[in-house]
């Protein structure tokens, strides 16, 4: 397994996150993210850089505010729902398929209420500035966004640029697209259907969940796959912006083998 062990308590970390920065892949329609020195090490004995861009951008979280209007921003959420047990789902999908309630119901470990659930499909292996990773993914369907927020969980996390399909997306005929101006030819061309009858609603099961409270992580990588199908503590920290609909989040999935790990009381005796 790929992790950090902590030497004292054993406790292995592991890294969830894709990385940040320059030339990361960036959806389509948006901005790049840009990155500059203002000062350096030869000239000014010192490096400052600064940078614009979306927070929609490597792995990051999104709160209720990106969908749903004067909902929670990410530094409103309480913390205790960035931080907990839950479970890192194998759940192999191929271009353009649902995850679906069969597959939630099926998967190992079984999801708990207040459970933190890692939804891996297999696409994060094609993370990259292309139509494969961004147009030809899988997504979740309405459906098991539902079953997810019956089943109370806290938060939802997936290994694809999107919660949702990305033929229900901006990606797609819908809000300000298509951004992908091929990809509505191409499943006429492969299924003989039309993307609007198929695909009618927008972003439709990542709004369920964020209007139930429930914040939403994409492009999760790094070294998941050491961790398919087990039962994991996670920390996904945004910052303390209240106003922000999403962040950028150090993703990091936790194991305690020997089950030594105890947290400080804080007591000063």
């Amino acid at each position: 397994m790929t992790a950090v062990t902590d030497p004292v308590t054993g406790l292995r970390m592991v890294e969830l996150s894709h990385r940040w920065g320059y030339n990361a892949p960036t959806w389509p329609g948006f901005d790049d993210l840009k990155i500059h020195k203002i000062v350096n090490h030869a000239k000014h004995g010192v490096m400052t850089q600064i940078y614009k861009g979306t927070m929609h951008v490597s792995t990051h979280v999104n709160a209720p505010l990106h969908m749903v209007p004067a909902a929670q921003g990410v530094g409103q959420i309480p913390l205790e729902q960035f931080f907990g047990n839950g479970v890192v789902l194998d759940i192999p999908k191929q271009k353009w398929e649902y995850v679906t309630v069969a597959d939630l119901e099926a998967a190992t470990p079984e999801i708990r209420r207040g459970d933190i659930v890692v939804i891996v499909t297999g696409w994060h292996r094609r993370y990259a500035d292309s139509k494969e990773y961004f147009g030809y993914a899988p997504g979740l369907s309405a459906e098991a966004a539902q079953w997810l927020v019956a089943r109370g969980v806290k938060l939802v996390a997936v290994d694809t640029a999107a919660v949702d399909h990305p033929l229900a997306t901006s990606l797609a005929p819908h809000r300000n697209g298509p951004q992908i101006k091929y990809l509505a030819p191409e499943y006429f061309a492969e299924t003989g259907r039309d993307v609007l009858e198929d695909f009618p609603d927008w972003n439709i099961a990542h709004k369920a969940l964020l209007a139930a409270g429930i914040p939403t992580i994409e492009n999760v990588g790094g070294d998941v796959d050491t961790v398919l199908g087990k039962r994991c503590t996670f920390h996904a920290m945004p910052w303390r912006w209240p106003e922000g609909d999403a962040c950028v989040i150090r993703f990091v999935a936790m194991l305690d083998p020997d089950g030594k790990c105890r947290i400080e009381s804080g007591n000063t005796q």
